[in-house]
């Protein structure tokens, strides 16, 4: 029987994006499968984080299945113990022999616990920005729903994602943040 290589990659997805789409496409092409972990699991309607782990489940899984990518979603929550940390992540996960990531820390505990760490390549990360998109649901600014995978926009209409991260930052004056997202622009 011939065995199957996974790798981990682990990212918040608050809203899962078009970048997170070309670099899981990249991690598949050196393994059969993917664990796709959805961090800080825990954390949600916040203006950082405005998606609860079940609809950044939803999201992702609607996104990797329109690649056609063989994957594992698993929510993790955070452990206040770094050096705990892999230990837990591994034991919410499949097996995995790499660890693809771009977070210093990240990379660091999964170094120290002798687990392959591979840098992923950064997709117009200016554009692609969880932040940015964010900013710009605030604002009114339509320009967020290309920055996204249909099935993500289907998603996010679906749960009132937008009404939800303007009620949660305590305004629905688009104005207030309109300045910052012009800032933001290319």
């Amino acid at each position: 029987m011939e065995r199957v290589c996974r790798g981990l990659y682990i990212g918040r997805f608050q809203p899962y994006h078009m970048g997170h789409s070309q670099v899981l496409q990249v991690i598949a092409g050196s393994v059969d499968e993917v664990i796709i972990g959805i961090g800080s699991a825990q954390r949600s309607h916040q203006k950082s984080d405005p998606f609860t782990a079940g609809e950044r489940v939803l999201m992702v899984s609607r996104a990797v299945e329109e690649l056609g990518i063989k994957t594992y979603i698993i929510p993790i929550e955070d452990v206040h113990r770094n050096s705990l940390w892999v230990s837990h992540v591994k034991s919410l996960t499949p097996p995995f022999e790499v660890v693809y990531s771009n977070n210093p820390l990240v990379k660091e505990l999964f170094h120290e616990a002798g687990i392959e760490v591979v840098e992923t390549p950064l997709f117009n990360r200016e554009r692609y920005s969880g932040k940015r998109i964010r900013r710009l649901m605030l604002s009114d600014d339509e320009g967020w729903k290309d920055l996204v995978p249909t099935s993500v926009l289907r998603v996010i209409d679906e749960i009132d994602g937008v009404g939800r991260l303007r009620r949660i930052s305590g305004s629905d004056d688009s104005r207030e943040v309109h300045s910052e997202v012009s800032e933001m622009r290319p």
